[in-house]
């Protein structure tokens, strides 16, 4: 497992140690232990322990975000695409950090097998660029409706470069009516 860092130095992209031969190939989608040496190793704070798994099935264009749960029910995710592709973004939306307002984004696709660590205080979204795409994510907190907020997808404010490449966006009503990053509540 090699972990690389982002522009946002807390946001990762982990690239898994894949092996290869004539059946087809192994990889540990997941080692905590692991894990937790390498964010180690990279000066970063080990998260909480996963303890909810995601998995969501799109269609091209879909856009999903950018979400996130407020304190006391703050979510860190670990996120892949094991059928399919993505465009995957981190949103910094912690006050008073260095990196506030910016976004890391990174394509997971199920050839390429990476994964992003995408820390609590940070919005999550994806853009899917393939039919059937399956998203899978770990967090570090269960689903908590009064907690959950979204900003929009296109703030001009943070002027994510989404791959649309003629995709036409389908977007949840909530997405598509969410606050923008000055507007909104954040961490």
């Amino acid at each position: 497992m090699k972990l690389i860092p982002t522009r946002i130095p807390e946001v990762v992209i982990i690239e898994p140690a894949v092996f290869g031969d004539d059946r087809g190939w192994f990889m540990e989608s997941f080692n905590r232990l692991r894990f937790e040496t390498e964010l180690i190793s990279l000066g970063l704070p080990v998260p909480r322990p996963f303890v909810q798994d995601n998995h969501s099935c799109s269609k091209a264009g879909v856009l999903r975000g950018l979400h996130f749960q407020l304190p006391p029910h703050a979510q860190g995710k670990l996120v892949r695409v094991v059928k399919g592709a993505a465009f995957d973004v981190a949103v910094d939306i912690r006050k008073g950090s260095a990196t506030f307002g910016q976004w890391a984004g990174v394509e997971l696709t199920a050839e390429n097998k990476r994964q992003l660590w995408v820390p609590e205080g940070f919005a999550h979204g994806f853009l899917t660029l393939q039919d059937e795409t399956h998203f899978l994510y770990k967090t570090t907190d269960f689903y908590a409706k009064d907690c959950e907020r979204a900003i929009r997808w296109n703030d001009p404010d943070i002027g994510i470069e989404w791959p649309l490449h003629g995709l036409e966006v389908t977007l949840a009503p909530k997405d598509a009516q969410a606050p923008y990053l000055r507007d909104s509540d954040r961490c």
